[in-house]
């Protein structure tokens, strides 16, 4: 459950951002994956800490290529699976800026995504 924070003494539930991620390595091979905090879990892959994945631990992660924000952790594991199926050059075109509806439009409700823009701060 999302934390409470208090305003004004009023109770709100804190809503947390979720992002899908995919990470260019140096053999040029993807990672996708998801969080709620992008820059932490960048450098989790490429300084290979204790929690970075199995597969950048023998893929070396050089930075994120990537980025889509969504509501809840639901739609962003529902987003992962299905870029985790698509093809490597199919997630190279989404790098490139095709949208996700030009795949994926039958598998999930596109309208729940919104790229990031990797030069915002995110």
């Amino acid at each position: 459950m999302n934390p409470l924070f208090k305003y004004k003494g009023l109770n709100f539930m804190k809503e947390k951002i979720w992002y899908v991620y995919i990470i260019r390595c140096k053999d040029n091979s993807l990672y996708t994956g998801i969080t709620i905090d992008p820059k932490r879990r960048e450098k989790e892959h490429i300084s290979r800490s204790k929690k970075c994945a199995k597969y950048t631990l023998t893929h070396e992660a050089e930075k994120m290529e990537a980025l889509w924000r969504t509501k809840d952790r639901k739609n962003a594991s529902k987003l992962e699976y299905y870029i985790k199926t698509l093809k490597k050059n199919q997630k190279e075109e989404l790098i490139d800026g095709k949208k996700l509806k030009d795949f994926l439009s039958k598998k999930v409700d596109c309208r729940k995504y919104k790229k990031v823009c990797l030069e915002e701060e995110f």
